[in-house]
């Protein structure tokens, strides 16, 4: 089945002409929604792509209506493939995964953003080494501080202050207290 999504960014926009295209694609079904390309929460489009099924092929008029950015757009290529389903632009007619082209334009695609996630993890990495270099700290700072804890744990510990009432006074919660009490005892 061809199964059409249309979307506009804003209520006052209109779906008609999408709607139009769409219809004269072939499309049996199609799934509207007026939000803007941005928001994840998207729920046509989650409705659409949990109701696949083998050889449906979604069709949009652009693919700025279906994806807002390349990687975006690669997420959902992928959910279809998983779903043996296809994608087709009717704008963009190299972006079509039915055809042996279409697919090898997205791969393409795919490779030049996983290429790109490498080179962020590259960068973060080196960014990190500087940093602990420079003698940042990274990952969360305790709850409770070694001064806090050696004034309380003897109390809890002797039952002369509960562990829910030591949490209140440190601003914590009681299962931290707990985790801390474990990790003394060992």
């Amino acid at each position: 089945m061809i199964i059409g999504y249309a979307r506009v960014s804003t209520e006052d926009q209109q779906l008609d002409l999408q709607r139009g295209a769409l219809r004269a694609a072939g499309c049996g079904r199609i799934y509207e929604e007026k939000i803007s390309g941005a928001n994840r929460a998207r729920p046509e489009l989650e409705r659409m792509l949990d109701h696949l099924r083998a050889d449906d092929v979604v069709t949009v008029t652009r693919l700025d209506r279906l994806a807002r950015s390349t990687r975006d757009l690669l997420e959902i290529a992928e959910r279809l493939t998983g779903a043996n389903a296809g994608l087709r632009s009717l704008a963009e007619p190299w972006a079509d995964t039915t055809s042996p082209a279409g697919r090898m334009i997205l791969t393409v695609f795919a490779g030049i953003s996983e290429f790109e996630r490498s080179l962020i993890l590259e960068r973060t990495s080196t960014g990190r080494r500087a940093a602990r270099a420079r003698g940042v700290k990274f990952g969360r700072r305790p709850l409770i501080t070694e001064a806090q804890w050696a004034h309380f744990e003897p109390q809890i510990r002797e039952g002369a202050l509960s562990a829910k009432d030591a949490a209140a006074l440190l601003g914590v919660n009681r299962a931290t207290v707990y985790r801390r009490l474990t990790a003394t005892s060992d």
